[in-house]
């Protein structure tokens, strides 16, 4: 029968082990202890305890650490007849599975204690900024969608585009936060320190068999739907910049099925490999396994044709500038050009080429640059899009500044007892929002000028 002890100290413990501690008859014994991890039976001397593996990310649940109690009756050390830890040491390296052993011997086996606690505080401290980092996101990509979504004025093809790319962060988003979220109700309720023999299922969404799996091809799965919306977004602005290659409005069905369909048969097949390759909970780490190359290769590839699509626009944007009647020397405009196009960089998705190099693991100082640049620049994409293409968009500005004094208009006519509501002067149809970044205070000219022009021919 399977037993399980919630400890949170040696006294809880050796109270829960009373009755064991108590079978073993005369002699000298180790007593039952707690390695913040497990709580471990007593034992006789000189013998070696087993215990499966707590259920744990990266550890097989099917094998057994152990521990060796001495001749004297005390918990063996690391090596034999070194008793410097009261506790004791618990041999955990038969528990980490194949990938999980290869990150800890990458990142952990050569470095000295001091280097480790470092790692540590890295892992903590990118974990807390990305948390927060999403939560930004989250509630900055669901206000731009709704800007978007609320003012006819604002509803144009490419803003069309911007609302799938916001919804797709958004729920992505929200699917990362749910685990996270689960996981820190679970430390806080104690559940990193198990019982002797097992933990109870369905405690956590981790222990939760089929719903864990699911959320993780759920963040697959958007993440994907992301890129590919990147990918519309650079095509479309290429379209509008560079060349002509379609004619008149764009075919949405095609957009539909570019962004959200292209990604579903590349995240059944890595499903499916999954469930049958590797058996590991939460198929953890997945995403240092082969098969992640399989839903990873879109992405690298959506990234490599954004990053032409750039080069080409830099390349039009030069032209444009050098053909200027401007008196500015070459080298300004073609830094013009250069600045302007890095603003579409979040935009096309090109700053995620970071999170896929691998981290550094012989310098601590450079993993601990490598986490928090990419975990800044994966958690605040949303935030960062939002900024640049909605809250300092010109459009937007002036759209939210006519709705707010049509408001106070209308407030301050029923004060009088006379209302009178005027409505807001109507945009031109050549003028409707080309949801284009701001640059020192105004829209960046020569892009939107070149987007406009073609949007009012569609």
């Amino acid at each position: 029968m399977v037993r399980t002890w919630k400890v949170g100290s040696d006294e809880d413990c050796i109270r829960s082990q009373a009755d064991q501690s108590l079978q073993i008859e005369g002699g000298v014994y180790c007593n039952a202890t707690w390695d913040t991890i497990l709580c471990w039976p007593a034992a006789r001397v000189g013998t070696v305890t087993f215990l499966p593996c707590p259920q744990f990310p990266g550890l097989d649940a099917t094998k057994h650490g152990f521990r060796r109690c001495g001749a004297d009756g005390r918990w063996e050390g690391k090596f034999p007849g070194d008793y410097s830890n009261p506790k004791g040491y618990t041999n955990y390296t038969n528990c980490y599975t194949p990938e999980a052993y290869d990150i800890w011997k990458k990142f952990y086996a050569n470095k000295s204690s001091a280097q480790r606690q470092m790692i540590k505080d890295i892992v903590v401290g990118t974990r807390t900024m990305e948390i927060v980092g999403l939560w930004v996101s989250l509630v900055s990509s669901l206000i731009s969608l709704f800007i978007f979504s609320y003012f006819r004025s604002l509803r144009c093809h490419r803003t069309r585009i911007h609302r799938n790319l916001f919804v797709s962060i958004s729920v992505q988003t929200i699917v990362r936060l749910i685990l996270y979220v689960d996981q820190f109700v679970a430390q806080a309720g104690g559940r990193p320190t198990v019982g002797t023999t097992g933990m109870s299922e369905g405690a956590t969404i981790f222990e939760t068999p089929v719903l864990c799996e699911f959320l993780y091809a759920m963040i697959e799965y958007t993440k994907t739907v992301q890129f590919m919306w990147m990918l519309i977004e650079g095509l479309y602005l290429h379209n509008m910049i560079a060349v002509s290659v379609f004619s008149g409005r764009p075919n949405y069905i095609v957009f539909y099925l570019m962004g959200w369909g292209i990604p579903l048969p590349f995240t059944v097949v890595w499903v499916v490999t999954m469930a049958f390759s590797h058996t590991a909970r939460c198929w953890f780490p997945y995403y240092f396994l082969p098969y992640y190359w399989i839903i990873e290769a879109p992405r690298v590839a959506v990234i490599a044709i954004n990053l032409l699509f750039l080069l080409n626009i830099i390349r039009v944007l030069v032209i444009k500038l050098r053909r200027s009647q401007t008196n500015e020397p070459q080298v300004t405009k073609v830094r013009k050009a250069v600045k302007a196009a890095l603003v579409l960089l979040p935009l096309l998705g090109i700053t995620n080429f970071v999170v896929m190099t691998d981290p550094p693991a012989d310098d601590v100082i450079k993993f601990g640059i490598w986490s928090y640049t990419t975990y800044f620049l994966v958690s605040f994409q949303g935030f960062l899009i939002s900024l640049l293409y909605c809250f300092l968009n010109g459009e937007v500005q002036d759209t939210l500044r006519k709705h707010l004094c049509m408001k106070s208009s209308v407030r301050w006519d029923t004060s009088l007892t006379s209302i009178r509501v005027h409505p807001p002067p109507r945009l031109d149809k050549n003028r409707r929002s080309s949801a284009l970044p701001i640059s020192n205070g105004n829209v960046v000219p020569l892009l939107r000028g070149m987007i406009v022009r073609r949007e009012s021919r569609m």
